[in-house]
């Protein structure tokens, strides 16, 4: 095995990361704050990434690109919301619902193709795997995804630190007991499951500029990589008692990890066409270590405080 193409594949797979990060933070808002399973993200992170695409194929500047790409997934929230709370439907399945009408819809944005590419020669990306290796600093890769994060996550940090923050993160914790505050719980999942979509199609659309193109299956398994970056920052970095700003920047590490660890399996030999797989058993893995602690490591609690001859 070669270590100087596994060393060579790192950077990338860094920036991947960060990517997905981006969207496991949109994954966090909903499975950690909101405490409800959203399904839609399988849908939004192609939606983002096809409206990103065929706006700048128009003509569109980048930035204004990604703007429609985050309105379009706040779109589908919006839909899963009014789903679940309008008509009753339970979180999860409003969530397939969605995910199952923007297969549709996806298409029609992407005039009726599976695929859609992007030049990096002739479109002012802002990402690109070409952008890794050999270009200044400022047009790296790596660099542009970390300023993002670091912006996004400040603005999050103020948002859920706000009145409406702070209803959304009380409906989470507790909805009966927010109910009874006269805080309107219908109202703050709805703007939860927005605020989460168009985060996770704003991901997209970088995304898809980094890989060059837009696919139609993009977002199948989105929700496993996600949870992966929540689970994996959670027991990577959960000792730390940080604030939610620290808690945000352990998911997007957590997406990192989730890379790195992918890269290194493959580097091992495993086959490319098992990913899927390997995704589940990472996420299984991480999923089950925090019990498997509890059960089998953690201290035994002795009764009356005392031993006991």
């Amino acid at each position: 095995m070669n270590i100087m193409a596994l060393i060579n594949a790192l950077p990338g797979a860094c920036a991947q990361g960060l990517i997905w990060g981006i969207m496991a933070i949109g994954v966090f808002i909903t499975y950690r704050i909101l405490d409800l399973a959203d399904l839609t993200v399988d849908g939004t992170m192609c939606t983002g990434g096809a409206v990103c695409i065929m706006m700048m194929l128009s003509g569109h500047n980048v930035w204004v690109s990604l703007l429609v790409a985050f309105l379009a997934g706040m779109l589908a929230g919006l839909v899963t919301g009014l789903l679940h709370t309008a008509f009753g439907i339970p979180a999860i399945l409003a969530g397939i619902l969605s995910q199952l009408g923007l297969y549709s819809i996806n298409l029609r944005i992407m005039d009726n193709k599976a695929n859609q590419a992007i030049s990096v020669d002739k479109f002012g990306l802002l990402v690109s795997l070409r952008y890794i290796k050999g270009v200044p600093f400022y047009k790296n890769t790596l660099l542009i995804a970390v300023v993002i994060i670091a912006v996004l996550i400040a603005l999050l940090y103020w948002f859920f630190g706000t009145e409406l923050g702070c209803s959304i993160r009380a409906t989470g914790s507790n909805p009966n007991m927010s109910r009874a505050q006269g805080i309107n719980t219908d109202l703050t999942k709805i703007i939860g499951l927005m605020l989460s979509n168009g985060i996770v199609a704003f991901a997209s659309g970088l995304y898809a500029q980094y890989q060059g193109f837009a696919d139609i299956n993009a977002g199948r398994g989105a929700i496993v990589i996600g949870l992966a970056a929540v689970i994996i920052g959670q027991v990577v970095f959960g000792k730390i008692h940080g604030n939610f700003a620290f808690k945000l920047v352990s998911v997007t590490l957590g997406g990192v990890i989730y890379y790195l660890v992918l890269q290194v399996v493959l580097w091992l030999g495993l086959n490319a066409n098992d990913l899927k797989l390997i995704s589940a058993i990472i996420v299984a893995i991480f999923l089950a270590i925090p019990y498997l602690k509890g059960k089998h490591f953690s201290r035994p609690v002795k009764k009356g405080g005392a031993d006991h001859a």
